[in-house]
């Protein structure tokens, strides 16, 4: 059964002081069915505080530390493991089973992929030392495109996995690739979906923010259809961020985002 999550990156952030306590406020208020739990570097020396507080909540999904994928690509692997191996210990401390990286990141991106390619295995296998599946977002790339970078891993790597972000395809000009007949090699490598919009045109700097759903460009109607006609089975994330400049988060925005991804699974527009 698929279940609608909320990225606790879209609700506690730095204008909030990134207070991971405040999700026992916010939680009673979200139209969700858990959450996907964004990990900072900055919560590093806070693993058991965080465990114990991610303890009441259904966390299916955890995203890993942005970092890791930016060692690597600087080629601090050592680093970068060691991130790794932490973040995987405070997944499965908390119940998470599926895991989201930026195999790539930072300022230097995909400039040398070939190193994030080659540390996908390692990887892999230290998640699968804790029971946990890995899977590699298409994020942003600064060289070459996400799709790209996914067609070579999956032809290196078959049983690899992926997460699809809408905005981060939108945002590479790649959406329609995931409707395109010659794409069905995609297809069977998506464990996860990340749901979010997207203002901006192709490569589009300036307008990098993430949009809760139907405040940007993206046809969420023909996505939905298509990906129920696949019979996709997995979860699925929003990632828009709803909070005010003081800090307290904008329900009815968030919400109405959580429902239209519940109306759109469910067959509705």
């Amino acid at each position: 059964m698929n279940r609608i999550l909320c990225s606790t990156g879209a609700i506690i952030t730095k204008r909030n002081g990134r207070n991971y306590h405040m999700l026992r406020e916010i939680m009673p208020r979200l139209a969700c069915n858990g959450l996907e739990f964004m990990m900072y570097q900055s919560w590093h020396d806070q693993t058991a505080a965080l465990a114990e507080v991610l303890a009441a909540y259904d966390v299916p999904v955890f995203h890993m530390t942005k970092q890791i994928g930016q060692w690597i690509s600087e080629d601090n692997l050592p680093d970068a493991m060691a991130m790794f191996r932490a973040d995987c210990d405070l997944a499965a401390a908390i119940g998470s089973r599926l895991l989201v990286l930026h195999l790539w990141s930072g300022q230097a991106s995909d400039q040398h992929i070939e190193r994030n390619i080659a540390a996908y295995p390692v990887l892999r296998a230290a998640a699968e030392e804790c029971g946990l599946v890995l899977t590699v977002e298409n994020v942003l790339c600064n060289t070459l495109d996400p799709m790209t970078h996914m067609r070579a891993l999956a032809d290196a790597y078959p049983d690899i996995r992926f997460t699809f972000d809408t905005k981060m395809a939108a945002f590479h000009s790649q959406l329609e690739m995931l409707y395109a007949p010659e794409s069905t090699w995609l297809w069977p490598h998506i464990a996860h979906f990340h749901v979010n919009d997207y203002t901006g045109g192709h490569m589009d700097w300036a307008n990098m923010s993430v949009k809760q759903l139907g405040r940007g460009t993206i046809d969420f109607d023909r996505f939905f259809a298509f990906v129920h006609d696949r019979g996709y089975q997995g979860d699925f994330t929003c990632e828009a961020t709803a909070v005010n400049e003081d800090g307290t988060i904008r329900y009815d925005e968030m919400n109405a985002s959580l429902m239209r991804i519940r109306e759109g699974i469910s067959g509705g527009t």
